[in-house]
């Protein structure tokens, strides 16, 4: 997944990829025929790792939009924090619109795609929005906002060992943004 993410799949060598997994050409060719078989292989395991960390586990009951971002904040850095290797490997695959991806993995990739959004949308209380402010503005600020810090959350990450960071400091300052978006788009607490 790494040279994969590294280099997209044209550029992918499996030299490099036998090198970094210590298996010979011809244990890794007996497995999959070429290097496609391999990449669509990986898009599968990283497509159902992403379902079942991160996809089944996002609460739709909770009707605060900010609250249900957070809550699946939560359960996308356990899961980055499992196996990194699986976000930045779809990141990169996703963002590169690979061609190389057949009908099923496309249609699998979109169809996660599609239930994530849905349950980050489905039945959220917009009565807590500001009501100045067009509450679907409100949705493309929040997203854009939290999507923006979990890119750069996760490239402050990047290379670190995920098992001996403290993640309290992290939460703190994410808890803090996420007050400021309320305060920004949601209306006035009462006292």
């Amino acid at each position: 997944m790494d040279e994969f993410a590294a280099k997209g799949y044209k550029n992918a060598s499996t030299n490099n990829i036998v090198k970094k997994a210590g298996v010979s050409k011809g244990i890794l060719f007996y497995y999959f025929k070429n290097k496609k078989e391999l990449f669509l292989f990986l898009v599968d395991y990283a497509l159902d790792f992403i379902k079942k960390e991160h996809i089944d586990h996002l609460d739709e009951e909770e009707p605060d939009f900010i609250e249900r971002y957070k809550k699946a904040a939560q359960v996308k850095l356990t899961a980055y924090t499992k196996n990194p290797h699986v976000f930045n490997f779809l990141a990169t695959v996703y963002l590169n619109n690979e061609a190389e991806l057949d009908k099923n993995s496309r249609d699998k990739l979109n169809s996660y795609y599609l239930e994530s959004r849905a349950k980050l949308y489905k039945n959220i209380d917009t009565s807590l929005f500001r009501e100045d402010i067009d509450q679907k503005l409100i949705y493309r600020i929040i997203t854009w906002a939290l999507e923006g810090y979990q890119q750069e959350l996760m490239a402050g990450l990047k290379g670190k060992d995920m098992t001996k960071i403290n993640f309290d400091p992290y939460w703190e300052d994410f808890y803090r943004f996420l007050k400021v978006l309320k305060k920004l788009n949601y209306k006035a607490e009462e006292e």
